[in-house]
């Protein structure tokens, strides 16, 4: 395989994360509220690498529950979680010397672990590809531009030389991460530099095909019942926006029984629909009343990060961002018909400008530059 270009930290940053990995010894690892596959996986990929390579003994802690279809990923087991050992963790952080914030940008990501990450005397060091970071930190590895966080893992230990001696279970946590975070490669992955990853991965013998039969094909059937009757009874299409979306009620989620993860990637199945360019999904929270977690998904050019920011508290990339409303559902579906809405006009808007544009340009062939400046003005 012809060698490509993978590095991304300059001289000094690696100097400076070799130095921290070799001076301390209580090493934590952490990642965001409701960890997804690359959360988890460039933890756990982060994890095995500092073990193996480097002899350390990390400890993975994340804020709460991770989805059911991830239970299988190695390194699960040693997981310590926030929610359910509140005083382990808070003891951790405050007697660790190195913290690595993987896959997010701010310490309110982590939800109700964020005083306790804040107060925590360690070193910390961000790895991450979000926009706008914010966190004190002695090293910032920051590249919005990657598919996942857990790509930036892979070019991070290929720059440190340690490709050739990592094991089968950091390659499969990276390839899931990556995999994950770009919807099976279906969105923010065309550069070609993935996928000469994905080639060296498979050198590590991982199975890519039962990764993805693990991830996508491991629901009960009651989601999958609860996926097709949200898609039936519960999406809503604007076509003159080239938008949608869906609501998931906690009633549904009793009657599906459902289970963190039931509803993973269903954000993406509207866009299957000829035009389509932007899905929004809405989930009432199972435990706390008025707040809706919103999911948004976009195709090509059109992006739904700064709608995210702009109208539902939250943000992330181009394609794939989210965010919540402190509402009730009604309330959070009328909020989203508002900002579809506002998307047709705003279409509207810009096609008259264009055709304005195209009649003036028209005219400035046939009309004296007089006459013009008249109809201009």
């Amino acid at each position: 395989m012809e060698m490509m270009d993978i590095n991304i930290l300059t001289d000094r940053q690696r100097e400076k994360l070799e130095q921290q990995i070799e001076d301390n010894q209580n090493i934590i690892i952490t990642c965001h509220k409701s960890p997804d596959g690359d959360a988890l996986g460039s933890c756990l990929a982060w994890a095995e690498y500092l073990t193996t390579q480097h002899g350390k003994a990390p400890v993975v802690v994340i804020p709460d529950a991770f989805p059911d279809f991830l239970q299988w990923l190695p390194g699960t087991e040693q997981i310590v979680r926030y929610d359910k050992h509140k005083e382990h963790v808070e003891l951790l952080l405050k007697t660790a010397d190195l913290v690595f914030c993987l896959d997010f940008n701010s310490a309110d990501r982590v939800d109700t672990m964020c005083e306790a990450l804040k107060n925590t005397p360690a070193k910390r060091v961000m790895i991450d590809h979000h926009l706008n970071p914010d966190l004190d930190t002695v090293l910032l590895i920051s590249r919005p531009e990657m598919s996942s966080t857990a790509e930036l893992v892979f070019r991070i230990i290929w720059q440190m030389g340690d490709f050739e001696s990592i094991t089968k279970k950091c390659a499969t946590t990276i390839y899931c991460g990556m995999m994950t975070d770009t919807g099976g490669f279906t969105y923010n992955s065309a550069r070609p530099e993935i996928f000469y990853i994905i080639g060296l991965l498979l050198t590590k013998g991982i199975d890519k095909d039962k990764i993805y039969r693990k991830v996508y094909n491991n629901y009960s059937a009651s989601a999958i019942k609860m996926r097709g009757y949200v898609m039936y009874e519960r999406l809503q299409v604007f076509p003159e926006s080239h938008a949608c979306y869906f609501s998931i009620s906690r009633g549904d989620m009793t009657r599906f029984h459902f289970i963190k993860g039931d509803a993973e990637g269903l954000v993406n199945e509207p866009l299957r629909i000829k035009g389509m360019r932007l899905s929004i999904s809405l989930r009432e929270d199972d435990r706390r009343d008025n707040l809706v977690w919103v999911s948004l998904r976009s195709v090509g050019e059109f992006t739904c990060n700064d709608i995210a920011e702009r109208y539902f508290n939250g943000g992330g990339h181009k394609n794939a961002s989210g965010g919540r409303l402190l509402c009730s559902l009604e309330e959070a579906e009328k909020v989203v018909a508002q900002v579809i809405d506002m998307l047709k006009i705003r279409k509207t808007e810009k096609l008259k400008k264009c055709q304005q544009t195209a009649f003036f340009r028209a005219l400035s062939f046939i009309l004296p530059p007089f006459l013009l400046i008249l109809q201009t003005e």
